[in-house]
């Protein structure tokens, strides 16, 4: 009987293990964030030196985020917002810069950074 009550505890540890945890965005959101400020602003690109990262991770909604300010403005109007979802994947960049030129660049490396990779374009 020790033996069977043993045997029970063993798998249902297995399986709480093994079960994947619900999906906050948070996680995601982090590190494409991690992923920005190392790429764009720690590497001095020069097409984001007019800019600053302004992380919103701690979000009630259910919905994290990094923003893309005015450089020594951090109070001012977003210039990219990308944003992500609680229990989804997806990922959501809009803002007036996604306009110009540097929108693709944007858009192609969060797209990137979502889908798993982590590297920086060139």
């Amino acid at each position: 009987m020790a033996c069977l009550i043993l045997l029970t505890a063993c798998a249902a540890r297995q399986e709480a293990a093994t079960r994947p945890s619900a999906d906050t965005g948070l996680d995601r959101m982090e590190r494409l964030t991690l992923n920005a400020n190392r790429c764009w602003f720690k590497s001095r690109d020069p097409a984001f030196a007019s800019y600053s990262l302004a992380p919103e991770l701690s979000s009630f909604s259910g919905r994290p985020r990094f923003l893309l300010v005015p450089k020594g403005k951090p109070e001012a109007r977003p210039l990219v917002v990308v944003e992500g979802e609680s229990g989804s994947a997806s990922v959501a960049t809009y803002g007036p810069l996604m306009n110009q030129t540097i929108g693709s660049r944007i858009d192609a490396d969060v797209t990137r950074w979502a889908a798993g990779g982590n590297g920086c374009s060139t």
